[in-house]
């Protein structure tokens, strides 16, 4: 994931996310090999970040961009709805609210998507004192972005997908293979997987649940996949 900044002081680069729920996991499985998540830092680089932080007495430095850019498109336009959209979008911008936070149908937004606008895309505007891994969170909540896990004594690995992916999306995530070759997923609680003695107990205990590929994968679930190729 790769998270644009401004205005602040960040390390540029990658960043390791200090994950309490791989670490639990990790101590518990005592796994050989861990997978952490790495967040992606990048100065003044908004177009190709999955997200954007800065200071809430920076904004500005965002929207002006969009300022900038739906001026120029409403010159060229007569009326009409795109007309009617971009005047939207301006009384927004000018009350200085971040596109992302505004109030669009479908339609709106398929124009909006192809016209692209900065503060479209998920911005995390900083109150000051966040740490580094605080900030990470808040992009990762603000871009919808989740993660699920897979665990046990050879790996302990944190997986990210996008809120709302179903099993056969996560299980492509982790390999092709295991997408190719579905046949089912076991599924447990983070809090229920902590409570046994690994994902075999989860099962015998009944707390591991038998899904489909359309089950929707739920935040910090520990994940297996059953699969033949």
């Amino acid at each position: 994931m790769k998270i644009g900044f401004t205005g602040i002081d960040l390390p540029e680069g990658k960043t390791k996310y200090r994950d309490e729920t791989l670490i639990a996991l990790e101590e518990k499985d005592k796994a050989k090999k861990v997978a952490p998540f790495f967040a992606e830092f990048k100065k003044d680089e908004f177009v190709h970040s999955d997200a954007i932080v800065v200071p809430k007495s920076n904004i500005l430095d965002i929207l002006i961009l969009d300022i900038e850019k739906i001026e120029t498109r409403l010159s060229k336009l007569d009326d009409g709805s795109e007309k009617t959209l971009m005047t939207k979008c301006m009384e927004l911008l000018e009350q200085e609210t971040p596109l992302c936070d505004g109030d669009f149908n479908d339609e709106e937004m398929e124009i909006m998507t192809a016209f692209a606008p900065i503060s479209l895309k998920p911005i995390v505007q900083l109150e000051g004192g966040e740490d580094l891994n605080t900030i990470i969170a808040l992009a990762l909540e603000k871009a919808s972005y989740m993660f699920f896990y897979t665990s046990g004594p050879k790996e302990s690995h944190a997986w990210l997908v996008k809120k709302g992916s179903e099993i056969i999306a996560c299980a492509e995530k982790i390999h092709s293979d295991l997408a190719r070759g579905f046949i089912k997923g076991d599924v447990v609680s983070f809090e229920d997987y902590m409570n046994c003695h690994n994902f075999n107990d989860c099962k015998s205990k009944g707390l591991a649940k038998l899904v489909d590929r359309d089950y929707i994968v739920q935040p910090n679930e520990i994940i297996e996949i059953r699969f033949n190729v």
